[in-house]
């Protein structure tokens, strides 16, 4: 099984798709004229501006949501693993993926808002939306809905379960299986509630557990302050071949920074756009900006954290894929959160394996929440509200997978969450550009409304943007535009 596994990976992450998701962001990044620069001053009023309704969620629980699916394990064992097999120049490629992708994330999040629709009183949209009314290819959008059923309600939330589970036996010594128990159990009160509940629990745990990272972080970085140069010094040489001890490894630097890149911030993937098209926002490239700011909280911050902890303590080992290892800090330690639990040990002894145990619980069990939900989301597209049972065949697919993550070993887990991300990041990449015109078209039309003056509003037929259907027949304009400018 795990051979097969790895086979299919080596194909779905070949370099073709290193460099499609470095040149899409690259194209989207000028193509917006730099958006994620030009309207930082816009996110903080647009996160926290927007109205919930009995159908969508606010701005802020849009991007709580959205993060709770981003913020996960990738950022603490995924960061680990990246340093672990491409060296401390896979940070830079982290940092670069995550700049580049907030174009990707823009574009792929304002479509999941044209082409949005409203079913069963609730917001719903996604790549399978876009790709069915945007494209007129309803054959790709079901295949992409299938594929991420598949991604997100089995391959992946292993990787998550398996993540906590090993964290929480190395901390407190719990058996495995008895923290798939309680996984589950807590789960099911959650999915079972619906995607307001869902909504709620992230918009509480997601700032609460990302600030508290970020602390610890900052009190590990400060212990160390002085070596900051240094480690910066490192990622950069090692990023480009200028050290000489990983001067042999900068393809897989790239490779394995772009890879778990792509695994936290989740930019391109798909994902994102779920979470945006639930927002209640009276235009689709306001949801956009914040969504492109998602992927910034991510990597820029907290994935940033987690390198920089394990780089500056030194508690990391460096073995390429078939090379001999470069660099051996640790012994029987497997590249993973143990990393970062024996990093924040060396400074605060006694609590760094708890801490990281507690933290690995909220970002991953946030996570399988929101992996629930896209899930969800996609198998609510391919019924069209028929056949009811198979929501809850999903529920008890995905609380099935959290246990079997959680008693696996991680290799195997890790494995099946690449193939799931790899697969829909092909399917929705080629979707957006496609659909690149569209998307550029909002960008304009917003951009002018601001610039008159306006809190713009989104008239899909005046701007030539056909099968926009809740846009056309179910939005409610306001009754008069605002005069003050968003930003």
């Amino acid at each position: 099984m795990e051979q097969f596994v790895n086979w299919l990976n080596g194909i779905i992450w070949s370099q073709a798709l290193i460099y499609l998701c470095l040149g899409v962001g690259l194209f989207y990044t000028l193509s917006t004229r730099f958006l994620q620069v030009r309207h930082m001053k816009d996110i903080i009023k647009l996160m926290f501006k927007g109205e919930k309704s009995d159908a969508g969620i606010t701005s802020f629980q849009a991007l709580s949501l959205a993060l709770s699916g981003r913020v996960g394990t990738g950022n603490i064992a995924g960061v680990a693993t990246a340093i672990a097999f491409g060296g401390p120049g896979a940070v830079f490629w982290m940092w670069l993926i995550a700049f580049l992708g907030a174009g990707s994330a823009f574009i792929e999040s304002t479509l999941g808002q044209v082409y949005k629709s409203k079913q069963a009183g609730q917001f719903r949209g996604g790549p399978a939306y876009y790709i069915e009314k945007g494209l007129k290819l309803k054959w790709y959008a079901v295949l992409f809905a299938i594929v991420t059923v598949i991604a997100t309600g089995a391959l992946l939330p292993g990787v998550q379960a398996n993540s906590i589970a090993v964290g929480i036996e190395n901390a407190f010594g719990i058996n495995t299986s008895i923290t798939g128990i309680v996984l589950i159990v807590l789960l099911a009160i959650i999915i079972f509630g619906g995607v307001k509940r869902i909504a709620r629990t992230a918009e509480f745990v997601v700032p609460f557990m990302a600030i508290g990272y970020i602390i610890v972080a900052l009190i590990i970085t400060f212990a160390n302050f002085s070596q900051i140069p240094e480690v910066l010094s490192l990622i950069f040489s090692s990023a480009f071949g200028g050290n000489a001890a990983y001067g042999g490894i900068l393809g897989a630097a790239i490779s394995w920074g772009v890879k778990r890149g792509i695994y936290s911030n989740e930019a391109g993937q798909g994902t994102g756009p779920h979470a945006a098209a639930a927002a209640e926002v009276s235009h689709p490239a306001k949801q956009g900006i914040v969504q492109a700011f998602s992927v910034y909280i991510d990597t820029w911050f907290v994935c940033t954290a987690t390198a920089f902890m394990i780089l500056m303590t030194g508690m990391y080992n460096v073995t390429p894929e078939g090379k001999e290892p470069i660099v051996t800090n640790l012994t029987e330690v497997e590249a993973g959160p143990g990393y970062t639990q024996a990093a924040v040990e060396s400074v605060l002894p006694g609590f760094g394996a708890p801490f990281v145990a507690i933290a690995l619980l909220f970002f991953a069990f946030t996570t399988i929440m929101a992996y629930y939900y896209m899930a969800e989301t996609n198998l609510a597209y391919i019924r069209k509200n028929k056949n009811q049972w198979t929501e809850y065949v999903l529920k008890f697919v995905i609380l099935g997978m959290v246990y079997y993550g959680c008693v696996k070993e991680a290799g195997l887990a890790w494995a099946l969450g690449d193939v799931g991300v790899g697969a829909m990041a092909w399917l929705n990449l080629i979707a957006i550009l496609l659909l690149t015109k569209p998307a550029l078209r909002v960008l304009k039309d917003y951009e002018a409304q601001l610039k008159d003056g306006k809190n713009p509003v989104f008239d899909p037929v005046k701007l030539g943007i056909k099968d926009a259907d809740f846009w056309e027949h179910e939005y409610k304009k306001p009754e008069a535009e605002s005069v003050e400018k968003i930003g």
